[in-house]
């Protein structure tokens, strides 16, 4: 019988490896398309509602399916849902780099959403059974982690580069290769773990889960752009009721899709909030930092990415550091002091706005950025390892849910805090040069300022963007200082328990 401390060998540490390209290709096309999509929208007459759909289907497919997909990789095996996930991943890709309408590309990108939503429970649960030692485990995981914020950095940088140099649908093809890679070591470098005793798929479970995520997410994303008006709202309640039936329907199954004694166990529940309070205030920034940076600075999307490389290289650094720093300090400690390093960067960012935007930008994301990464890291290695192995895929599929939930919900309530204080800052009475109802429309948010500045002449168009973008700098300043005193907040719990 395997000893809980046995070492991992150099097998277990090459299909690590080969198991973080799934999840650098995943994280990748949750914002590869962002950049290709003007040159998208003229090869195929996409409308607006169509582009904003090829961007947020993937999101929405993923967040709604991994539940689902975490229960079926105990059931069927985790190689074989990974597997399974890679060539459906890379089948899919190379359809839609061939599509000839915008309709069709929106239907290929829900379904890489299905593929896409194998991958992280599937990695996940594989590290739980693959490395059994605590200290490589918790390794092993910032690695992963690792994986998902090199994705979300190389994606914008990589897309511009393929949207200038090559075809549109290289966006795509570029995932094929990693996905033949997987699908070729997979089998002889990654074992095979599943439950022994699983039981029967609830399918009523199944549509219960994916119904209930997919109207919360919608409903949330949608209340953030459109206010609170009734259909977010009537979303938002459907979801939360047919959350309501699923969970009740899992304390009367034998075999339930989701455990819900594992939030009995030590540091289990605690850990899961922790990991979604990080995305909350994570995600509630990056909208608005991007906003600022294009809208604001009046940078390209593809300079806007560079400005935001060092963030993301910061989270691939923090992630793969703090284990090692675990070798010598308890994890709560480093937490607390990684969430008042947080809190220092949120503070800097409090003063964008001067001459110096670039350098508080690049150093306060970076200091947010080393200082979040244990968080997340050992939250995850808790939540893994308080589920049983047999259980660890709808463990990892439990976390990974909370992190898109709380990602979307703190762009949705940070976001909406973020637009009250821009309409409070933002002053029409003072702009006398600028007609009525260009000031009405501008009063709306950022984006409608900028975009009805440029149908004005001069000196009116310069008015309207100076008060606009003052009014939007005030608002992340605010949300920076809030979401500063919610990370002292939680250094302050991290700290009595550590």
């Amino acid at each position: 019988m395997i000893s809980i401390a046995a070492k991992a060998t150099r097998r277990e540490w090459i299909g690590l490896a080969v198991i973080a390209l799934p999840c650098l290709l995943y994280s990748m096309d949750l914002t590869i398309m962002t950049l290709a999509l003007p040159t998208i929208n003229a090869a195929l007459n996409a409308t607006n509602a169509q582009m904003l759909w090829m961007v947020d289907i993937y999101g929405f497919m993923v967040a709604g399916f991994l539940i689902t997909m975490g229960t079926i990789g105990d059931r069927i095996g985790r190689r074989r849902l990974l597997l399974i996930g890679a060539a459906a991943f890379g089948i899919v890709s190379v359809l839609a780099a061939l599509v000839k309408s915008a309709g069709t590309l929106i239907l290929l990108r829900a379904l890489l959403g299905v593929a896409g939503a194998t991958l992280a429970p599937s990695t996940l649960s594989l590290i739980r059974n693959m490395f059994h030692n605590k200290n490589e485990r918790t390794t092993a995981i910032g690695i992963w982690m690792a994986s998902f914020s090199a994705g979300a950095v190389v994606g914008p940088l990589l897309g511009g580069i393929l949207i200038t140099h090559f075809h549109w649908s290289s966006i795509f093809l570029i995932s094929v290769p990693a996905m033949l890679l997987l699908l070729a070591l997979g089998p002889w470098l990654l074992p095979e773990y599943r439950d022994p005793a699983p039981g029967r798929v609830d399918l009523c479970s199944v549509l219960l889960s994916l119904g209930a995520v997919l109207a919360v997410v919608y409903g949330i994303k949608e209340g953030a752009g459109q206010g609170l008006s009734w259909w977010p709202v009537l979303s938002l309640l459907v979801g939360v009721a047919l959350a309501g039936v699923f969970l009740h329907r899992q304390t009367r199954l034998a075999y339930p899709m989701v455990d819900l004694q594992l939030f009995s166990r030590p540091g289990f529940s605690a850990a899961m909030l922790s990991y979604a309070f990080g995305f909350f205030v994570l995600f509630g920034l990056s909208i608005l930092l991007t906003q600022y940076l294009q809208l604001v600075l009046d940078l390209s999307p593809f300079k806007a990415a560079c400005w935001l490389a060092p963030w993301g290289g910061a989270f691939m650094i923090g992630s793969a550091t703090a284990p090692r720093i675990a070798r010598y300090w308890h994890p709560c400690r480093i937490t607390t002091c990684g969430l008042l390093l947080s809190a220092l960067g949120f503070a800097l960012l409090t003063q964008v706005g001067g001459s110096s935007d670039k350098e508080v930008i690049i150093t306060g994301t970076v200091m947010l950025a080393l200082g979040l990464t244990p968080l997340f890291t050992f939250s995850v290695e808790l939540i893994i390892a308080q589920a049983p192995s047999e259980r660890a895929g709808a463990a990892a599929a439990l976390s990974e849910t909370g992190s898109e939930l709380s990602g979307a919900l703190g762009i949705a309530l940070l976001g909406s805090l973020a637009s009250l204080i821009y309409r409070m800052e933002f002053s029409p009475e003072s702009l006398s040069g600028v007609p009525e109802d260009a000031l009405t429309y501008a009063n709306g948010s950022l984006s409608a300022a900028v975009a009805i500045a440029d149908k004005l002449l001069e000196p009116a168009r310069i008015e309207l963007l100076t008060a606009s973008r003052h009014a939007f700098t005030a608002s992340m300043q605010f949300i920076s200082a809030t979401s500063m005193l919610i990370v002292l907040a939680a250094a302050l719990i991290s700290c009595r328990t550590s």
